[in-house]
């Protein structure tokens, strides 16, 4: 983080009870419509990584698309998109992962990393980390290797950013709120 301190989370909108009573949505439609708050987001994301070599950033469909192309554009880095099932025109590599009630399943491009190149995933929120680590895997099955994941919002008491990190991932999180 910078010396400058910048309240990140006044620019997020909680929204309760969505999608469903007992729940507090992290919206984070405010946080990208205010140009300095967006702005902020992106350099605070990019920082460890400025000067180094970063060959691609991953983003997660679909706010992971908007901060991470913006990520990729600041590293100089090229895009990856991972999408859920049957959202890809080309051949796809594909994995499942786990949600709270079920499986669901994410793709990329078959071509979308060469083995050995540097990649950050980037996500807007990590949550309960299901689809973060069926992202990884995906990345890694490529044979990239996964620098880092970053992502606006932790959500700890949900244990995402532990579970990465117990796969030797580093997470970088600009946010923490407890609860979900």
């Amino acid at each position: 983080m910078s010396s400058d301190p910048f309240d990140f989370a006044a620019t997020v909108r909680a929204i309760p009870d969505y999608p469903k009573k007992g729940i507090v949505f992290r919206d984070i439609t405010t946080l990208l419509g205010d140009a300095r708050a967006f702005r902020r987001t992106i350099d605070e994301l990019v920082q460890p990584w400025a000067g180094s070599k970063i060959d691609k950033v991953a983003g997660i469909e679909a706010r992971g698309f908007i901060v991470g192309g913006a990520v990729a554009h600041q590293l100089s880095a090229g895009f990856v998109p991972i999408r859920k099932k049957g959202k890809l025109p080309y051949e796809t590599v594909r994995v499942s992962y786990a949600l709270e009630y079920g499986i669901d399943e994410i793709e990329m491009h078959v071509d979308a990393v060469e083995p050995g190149e540097r990649v950050i995933l980037v996500d807007d929120l990590i949550a309960t980390g299901g689809t973060a680590e069926g992202a990884i895997k995906l990345l890694r099955g490529k044979g990239a290797i996964v620098e880092a994941a970053c992502f606006i919002i932790d959500l700890p008491v949900l244990g995402g950013a532990d579970k990465l990190r117990a796969m030797d991932v580093p997470v970088r999180t600009l946010i923490s709120f407890d609860g979900h």
